[in-house]
């Protein structure tokens, strides 16, 4: 790793808390990672947030479902691996859209998807795995 790249970990039970936990933990990170524009840490921490609330909230299994986050701030690229115990979530890549204004829920992977230039699951026997990176500079 770079000296100008920062990496975190955090892990633990589905909850609301895990979300926080993250959130916390990309706030203080962005402290070590000065160069990264405002913009980018803006929507990288809204992707992050919408897929990891999305796992919290959809990760209902026959046991307890853990969820493990790891974020890598560099210095050209910002990405996130978060992986699940989970059974396998069922994503319609292509049918992934912003519903309509009126709709309470269903925003999380639409505004993940237009925010990042890698937006990709795959499922194993680790589980749910999310694959998350934006290029700085992007253009939304």
């Amino acid at each position: 790793m770079d000296a100008d790249e920062f990496e975190f970990h955090l892990g633990g039970p589905a909850r609301l808390a895990l979300v926080d936990a993250v959130l916390d933990a990309l706030d203080a990170a962005w402290t070590d990672a000065p160069g990264i524009p405002d913009e980018d840490r803006t929507l990288f921490t809204l992707a992050v947030s919408e897929v990891v609330t999305n796992m919290v909230q959809h990760g209902e299994g026959p046991t307890d479902v853990t969820v493990r986050v790891e974020i890598r701030l560099g210095s050209d690229v910002l990405s996130a691996t978060l992986i699940d115990t989970a059974p396998p979530a069922s994503i319609d890549w292509h049918g992934i859209a912003m519903p309509d204004e009126n709709s309470e829920s269903g925003r999380g992977l639409a505004l993940a998807q237009s925010v990042l230039d890698e937006f990709s699951h795959t499922y194993d026997d680790r589980g749910n795995t999310w694959r998350l990176s934006r290029r700085h500079g992007r253009s939304v």
